[in-house]
């Protein structure tokens, strides 16, 4: 079956997962604090607006628009180079909105500003940083259920998107709600002290409609980018 897919633009990554995720997937970026999630998923994003045409919105909830941008400049990933084709929101925009439109709920002011962003821009790839803060302000009173139909909402969106998951310290779970058995694919980074180093690892647990490799990788990141070790 012939797949139309993203690429990570990851060195080593997408050659060993049939070149890439499937369009119109939903995919967990889980780990541990420190893992560089947030980074990968802006790299997904940076790059496939760069050098793929693709249009692309980032949505922070946890950390400001301009401390986000600050830090991705810091990486190499500017993007005022990129002609407004990659947008970033973070969660004091999208409160001002709400402020104007008090008769409705937070999630439904999400997925207002969704909406329009994929009218005006044609969204083609979305990521949420994070997921646990956006099933915190949604308040699911019955979050398994509740969470089943955000998910179908966003597959009828027609765009490929990106959740980061916060994994707790030592914990192996990559969230609470059984969020993973309701997505497409899971991309799993981890960090191991080894020595005086601590050192970045990553593994496919999940991707639908692909071939991948399964095993556990070194990740890198350096001025040229993210990179698995795949040998």
């Amino acid at each position: 079956m012939n797949v139309k897919r993203v690429r990570t633009f990851v060195k080593g990554l997408d050659k060993n997962m049939d070149g890439g995720i499937p369009e119109g997937s939903m995919v967990l970026i889980a780990g541990q604090p420190g893992t560089m999630k947030s980074s990968f998923a802006f790299n997904i994003l940076y790059h496939n607006t760069a050098k793929a045409g693709l249009r692309s919105v980032y949505v922070s909830l946890e950390q400001s628009r301009d401390s986000l941008l600050a830090n991705m400049k810091g990486l190499g990933m500017d993007i005022s180079k990129l002609n407004e084709e990659l947008s970033v929101l973070d969660l004091g925009m999208i409160r001002k909105k709400l402020a104007h439109m008090t008769s409705q709920t937070w999630m439904e002011v999400f997925k207002m500003y969704l909406k329009n962003l994929k009218a005006n821009m044609g969204i083609d790839i979305l990521v949420i940083d994070s997921l646990a803060v956006l099933e915190l302000l949604a308040r699911l009173k019955d979050p398994r259920t509740e969470l089943f139909h955000i998910f179908e909402w966003l597959r009828e969106m027609d765009l490929t998107c990106f959740m980061v998951a916060e994994m707790e310290s030592g914990s192996e779970e990559f969230c609470r709600h059984g969020e993973d058995f309701l997505v497409d694919g899971i991309l799993h980074l981890d960090m191991r002290r080894e020595g005086q180093a601590v050192n970045l690892y990553f593994s496919i647990m999940k991707m639908r409609l692909t071939e991948h490799k399964r095993g556990y990788f070194p990740l890198i990141f350096d001025n040229d980018g993210f990179e698995i070790v795949a040998g």
